[in-house]
């Protein structure tokens, strides 16, 4: 039977399965294409935010890398106050893979940071660029976010700026996520080492994928995702995989 010619009930759950499936497949998770510029919001009074953004990062480019290992260097730009809220990076605790390959800028104010940020995106020579700025300053108006988007998508580096103690603004960024740090669960082996970094991040807003909420854990190989009703049960199960949310 043709679609046209199917009952108007029929017609009507095949289109909710339809609208279900395309739902599903615009849903995000670790490891598909990341945008070229997106925005984390994250308290001040804890590294989550920039944690988060570090792991964003790898997670993209883990999951873009095809052939050889990349060797680029990556940018890591903060102005002075986020440097004074969260510290600066501790290179022994990157990846392995990162900690000779950082180039890491301290401005003064927030226009000198979104210069550098700027000036990083039009390098081909980057990996990817991690910024930090605090609060929401006048520099970065609109205008400045498109001029970032624009720089990222033409040259092909993609951007994960941190924004520290900020309110939700108008931004040209593709994918905005609000952060806070989660509970870890207990490692298996040790019960009193440190768990994994995890966070329980909200995308609020993104051009190709639905709004959602999730516990993201990295556990130095990967990135993965749990609906937040659901870590009860994973944290039960110890460090097994969390399925993909």
């Amino acid at each position: 039977m043709s679609r046209s010619r199917m009952p108007a009930t029929m017609l009507s759950d095949l289109c909710d399965v339809d609208a279900l499936a395309a739902a599903r497949s615009t849903r995000w998770r670790p490891g598909l294409a990341a945008p070229a510029h997106s925005e984390i919001f994250a308290g001040g009074s804890e590294g989550g935010g920039a944690g988060l953004a570090l792991a964003l990062a790898c997670d993209a480019l883990r999951s873009s890398l095809v052939e050889d290992e990349d060797r680029r260097a990556v940018l890591w730009v903060q102005d002075r106050a986020a440097v004074r809220l969260t510290g600066r990076p501790y290179r022994p605790g990157l990846p392995v893979e990162l900690r000779r390959r950082l180039i890491h800028v301290v401005a003064e104010k927030a226009e000198d940071a979104l210069f550098a940020l700027e000036e990083g995106l039009r390098c081909r020579e980057l990996a990817f660029v991690i910024g930090e700025l605090t609060g929401n300053p006048k520099a970065l108006d609109f205008t400045a976010s498109r001029r970032l988007s624009l720089a990222a998508e033409k040259y092909g580096v993609p951007l994960w700026l941190v924004r520290l103690d900020a309110q939700r603004d108008l931004s040209s960024a593709r994918m905005r996520w609000d952060v806070r740090a989660a509970a870890s669960p207990a490692p298996r082996w040790n019960a009193v080492a440190p768990g994994n970094p995890s966070w329980r991040a909200e995308l609020f807003r993104a051009r190709a994928h639905a709004p959602g909420e999730w516990i993201l854990r990295d556990d130095g190989r990967s990135l993965v995702a749990a609906p937040p009703h659901s870590v009860g049960v994973a944290a039960a199960a110890g460090d097994r995989p969390l399925a993909a949310g």
